[in-house]
Parts: structure tokens; sequence; C-alpha cells
């Protein structure tokens, strides 16, 4: 006999178990249907951001910069390091700890909040205006709603198939389509030319709009392209990864047997996340918008509320970007060139962290903060940021977006000194020309 709920959802990522915690919480029966499992098989909640994409990437982005720190920045401190040494097996470790950590902080989750949890692929048995029925391991679940949060897998490139080897996906990567012909093309253009600045400095070599003609992996990956110029290239390397976008997980879902629509792959849904079957929506990475883990998690919420009755909203305006180089990149709202071809008029003021004096303590002077405001009204229109911290410092320009503040707003606002934000007042101030430290 089936189990039945008010909202099942399908898929334990930051968008899926979200939703479902949620729902729980607004006194709906949840279940959670998600098949990612660890190595030895237990099941590992938390979808491809928990376990081979965001939070992973960062545990050991954070190691490999404390390494670099003590190799070459700690120096400069007055700090000195003898016999350094790289022990990956215990990086890896670390990353393996954070990894299970944050896997049991979700069942602990859904433990408290009493949501079922169910292992196991979920598939559409039929849909319509009574309820759903879904598979999940040899069971029947019965739902009034159904939230389908499947997330997205890496695209390969056509001929080279992932043998995460030599060819290696990026599940952390954001969609980007291949051989761009400018670069960090979504950043604003400002950004884009001080991370060339800063990235070439630090010995990467960057090719755009190449097309790739051909890839032959053995011991190493031999790459054929053509180049910017036309001309036939080929380059011998290590590993090869490959981060030319994600496409929407879809697969086993049975959407052909009840008639779920697609779109180029994607669910189909209406700016509420609503598809066209009737009480079975879909959020995250398997719709429309950024492949972004925050997005999922304020979709999965939204739709959660929408189920109980409520009516949310979703602002795609001010969702925030982050990529997490280093120097960190992040920015919310309006790029300098977006705010041109829409013949918006506005304002612009920058600062760089090189006049920043807690930038100036941390030995961090890389980068800058750009402020775009409406030329008539002063709103605050789009806030870029490319340095030390800048994944957080993001925050308080989202914030300033979502209460229609004004550049001046920000510059009036009394910031902590010294502290790396005293440079988002200073480029605010700089839209009306009042920087005070430059």
């Amino acid at each position: 006999m089936a189990q039945t709920f008010d909202v099942v959802v399908i898929g334990g990522g930051p968008g899926g178990y979200v939703a479902a915690i949620r729902a729980a919480q607004l006194g709906l029966k949840t279940a959670c249907v998600d098949d990612w499992k660890t190595p030895d098989g237990r099941p590992a909640l938390g979808g491809t951001c928990t376990n081979i994409g965001c939070i992973p990437s960062k545990a050991l982005l954070q190691s490999s910069e404390n390494f670099e720190q003590a190799g070459h920045g700690f120096a400069e401190h007055g700090v000195r390091v003898k016999g350094l040494e790289l022990d990956l097996s215990q990086m890896l470790k670390r990353k393996d700890q954070v990894v299970k950590s944050s896997n049991d902080g979700v069942a602990y989750l859904f433990k408290k909040n009493k949501v079922a949890f169910f292992h196991g692929r979920g598939s559409f048995v039929k849909a319509g205006t009574e309820g759903c029925e879904i598979a999940v391991s040899g069971e029947t679940l019965s739902a009034r709603n159904v939230i389908i949060a499947t997330g997205s897998s890496p695209r390969a490139l056509p001929g080279a198939p992932f043998d995460e080897k030599l060819i290696l996906s990026n599940d952390g990567a954001l969609v980007i389509p291949e051989a761009l012909p400018v670069f960090l093309g979504a950043a604003d253009e400002q950004i884009a030319k001080e991370a060339w600045k800063i990235f070439t400095k630090q010995g990467l070599k960057i090719e755009l709009g190449v097309k790739i003609t051909g890839v032959k992996a053995k011991k190493d990956v031999t790459v054929e392209y053509t180049d910017a110029g036309g001309k036939l290239q080929s380059a011998i390397f290590d590993r090869l990864i490959v981060s030319i976008g994600r496409i929407a997980n879809t697969e086993g879902l049975n959407a052909e047997g009840v008639g779920l629509k697609l779109e180029r792959g994607f669910i189909a849904v209406d700016e509420n996340c609503r598809t066209n079957l009737p009480n079975v929506w879909a959020v995250g990475d398997v719709v429309r918008g950024p492949m972004l883990a925050h997005k999922a998690e304020e979709e999965g919420v939204a739709v959660a509320e929408r189920i109980a009755g409520q009516r949310p909203h979703v602002d795609f305006n001010t969702i925030p970007w982050v990529i997490y180089t280093t120097p960190e990149i992040a920015w919310v709202g309006k790029t300098e060139q977006q705010l041109k071809a829409e013949g918006i008029e506005y304002r612009a003021g920058t600062f760089p962290f090189m006049a920043n004096a807690r930038a100036r303590a941390l030995g961090d002077t890389s980068g800058l903060v750009k402020f775009l405001a409406d030329a008539k009204s002063d709103a605050v229109l789009g806030v870029h940021i490319i340095g030390p911290f800048a994944s957080e410092l993001i925050a308080e320009a989202v914030v300033a977006m979502e209460f229609r503040a004004s550049s001046e707003d920000i510059g009036m606002i009394c910031h902590a000194h010294p502290s790396l934000s005293e440079a988002l007042k200073d480029a605010a101030l700089a839209v009306d020309k009042r920087a005070l430290n430059i």
C-alpha cells in the first residue's frame, strides 16, 4: 500500500532538502527522495553541492590557500616556516570530513523536522489532478504535491567523455558556453579586466575564442584546437578539466510517460515554478535561471510556501554571484554593459582595496569595489567586487538592493574601522565623487 504525503520532494540537494524542511515546518507531511550515496553505499544527502561541488571544493580551496600563504605570504608578516610539506592525503581526508559533516547535518534536520527520507531514484508512476504516485526502491509514494529538485550534471566535450582520471568534470562549475570570445563574460567588464590582469600575473595562460577539434587521452592529454585567429594548435597537459556548462538531470523521472513538459532539456515552469502538470513543481538547476545553490534554496522555500497557501516572491535581480578564485569575484544586479545596452542612465563609483587599511593589514590589496547607481534616483543598480572576502562583502549590497537603497544611503552608513567593508562605503561615496580615502 502506498504511503501518502502532502509533499514529496525528488532530490536532496540545496533546493530539495530546503524545500522539504520548509514544507514540514509549515505543517505539511513531507518526504524527500534522493539516490546520492557514498562510495561504500550509504545515503549522502546534500546533492552535488555537498558531495562533489560547492562544499568539498571550498574545503580544498581553503587548504590550498593556507599552503600558499605558509609558503609565500607568511614571511612578509615575520612568520618564517621551515620544512614546509604538503600532506595531500590529510588535505583530502579533511575535505571528506567536511562533506560528511554536511551530509549528517541534512539528515539531522530531516529528523528534527520529521521529514521522511527514501533512498533511491524517484520516478513518476502517474500524475494528475487527483495527485501523483512516485516509485522509489520498490515502494510507491502517493503525493498531493511533488517538487522536482533533481539538479544538473556536467556537460562533456563531444568525443571526450569524462574518465575522471585524465579528462575531468568540474561539478562545482557554473553554466558557461564553450569557447568564449571574452573573459568572464557574465561579469562587469571592468571587473573582468582587473581579473585578467591579476590572473595572468599569477601565471595563468588564458586563450579565448578557441574551437576544440580533438582530444586524445593516454598517459597525458593532447588537445587539438583552432585558436581565435583560425590557426590549428596542439598542446599536451597532465589533466584536462572540462567546464563548458551543465545539463539538467531529468533522466529516470519518466517525464515523457506522464507528459511533463521539457524545454531545451530543462523542465518548463512558469514564474512561480509550476510545471504543466497539476500540483507538480520544479526548482533549482533543473529549471530556467542561474545554476546557483542559493537560487535553488530560495525557489525551494518559495514553492513550499506557495503549496501552503502563502505568496512569496523571489527577485532574480538580487541573487548574488560568486566566483571563488583568488582573489574572489562577486556581484549582484546589473553590469555596466547591461545598463548601456538597456539605455539606462547611471553613475559609477569605484574604490581600490589598495587604499583600504584593513586590506593593507591583511597583505591582500588586489582588486576593487564598484557601485552602479541610477543617474536620477541614485538607486543602487549593481555592485561588483573583486578582492579579499568578496563573497562575504556582497551580502551588504544584496540587502541594499532589496531595500531599494541609494548609493548615498550606503555611503552615509557608519562602517567599522578598519574593515574591508569600508571599501563599499568609499565606492558608494565615489558615485558622487565623495570618496574619503582616495
